[in-house]
């Protein structure tokens, strides 16, 4: 009886930790819930699904004593993190759903230290421009440039300023926008030039309504802006409310992120991670995944689910001479971020709203 009664509990716990196999970390509401749920029934295998809303918490993660078997890092982090041998190289013949995967996505990672190598699209998107047409051409006296110059030219902006005009608490994404505007290329220069060359900035900052990365979003819907800087996914969670709203690759491009796929080295269960890696990449469940989160899909533009998505969602799909403009944003170094940073505190003591909810 003993003998059978230890049998049983071995049998048990060997039956808690199959079901405990597969630990994600992932940001807070990136995916549909159904999504998980469809994968524990059709596999029999639990999902601890774990959230985080900042980088820093991924890091901070990751250098816990905590075994992650998938995470979702930002392009920005992966060089970081590969060379610190962070993430395990990936065996691409166990995700035969890569093929879905559009292949400037994976050119894009494969600019960042080969990261092509350790991670794989999950979603991505990007910082345009969310106009509503009608009260801003009103405003303007006429039609609209696609050009970062109604936000970045004081001129341009002045003739927008009484329709409502916002940019994101964004300094790295901006500083990108900035200089790739004028034609130059952010990490090339000196903490100085930085500082230096960001000084027309404080001469648009008095006539912006808002610097913010979330109450913007409402006042999109609400039309109480015409012309703001935007993560493509606000915009078209604004445009729910306010169907005129427009987002715009502009002329000049549009910053790019993409968070990724990736598997820790001191994973635990690799093999699961493996599976639900490639169930997350069939295009029935990317496409479901960026439809509840707004955000763009990895998927190849000519999958029927894609075009279905492009159809129902025209602001959720670029164009084939958008995706041309979009670049990737850069990292950099700590000497950069700090100048960076105190040229932003500034920035905001000239904008007569000041009240950032970063």
């Amino acid at each position: 009886m003993r003998l059978l009664a230890a049998l049983l509990i071995l049998l048990l716990c060997a039956q808690a930790q199959a079901q405990e196999a597969l630990r994600v970390l992932n940001w807070k509401n990136y995916i549909d819930p159904q999504v998980l749920a469809d994968f524990a029934q059709q596999t029999g295998i639990r999902v601890d699904y774990q959230t985080f809303t900042a980088a820093e918490e991924l890091d901070a993660a990751l250098a816990s004593a905590t075994p992650y078997d998938v995470i979702v890092p930002s392009h920005f982090q992966l060089g970081r993190l590969i060379r610190s041998g962070q993430l395990r190289p990936l065996e691409m013949a166990r995700l035969p759903n890569r093929q879905n995967i559009a292949p400037g996505l994976l050119a894009m990672l494969a600019g960042v230290e080969s990261a092509d190598r350790y991670a794989l699209p999950y979603l991505w998107g990007v910082v345009g421009l969310a106009i509503d047409p009608q009260r801003a051409e009103a405003s303007y006296g006429g039609p609209l440039p696609n050009s970062w110059s109604l936000l970045f030219s004081e001129r341009q902006a002045s003739r927008l300023r009484g329709c409502g005009l916002s940019m994101l608490d964004a300094p790295e994404e901006t500083a990108s926008l900035w200089f790739n505007y004028r034609g130059r290329n952010l990490p090339q220069y000196g903490p100085r030039q930085i500082e230096r060359s960001l000084q027309p900035l404080l001469k648009i900052g008095p006539q912006l309504d808002a610097l913010d990365n979330e109450s913007y979003i409402k006042a999109l819907g609400e039309r109480r802006l015409c012309v703001a800087m935007a993560w493509a996914g606000h915009a078209l969670t604004a445009a729910q409310r306010n169907p005129q709203l427009r987002f715009q690759v502009p002329e000049e491009g549009a910053v790019a992120f993409i968070d990724s796929l990736a598997i820790p080295a001191n994973a635990t269960n690799p093999d699961l991670a493996y599976r639900f890696m490639d169930y997350l990449l069939q295009p029935e469940q990317a496409i479901r995944n960026a439809r509840v989160t707004y955000f763009y899909s990895p998927l190849k533009p000519e999958l029927q689910v894609h075009q279905d998505l492009a159809t129902e969602r025209p602001m959720q799909v670029l164009g084939t001479d958008e995706r041309r403009r979009v670049y990737m944003l850069e990292n950099l170094s700590a000497q950069q971020k700090e100048a960076l940073d105190h040229f932003w505190g500034d920035l905001k003591k000239t904008i007569p709203c000041c009240a950032s909810d970063r």
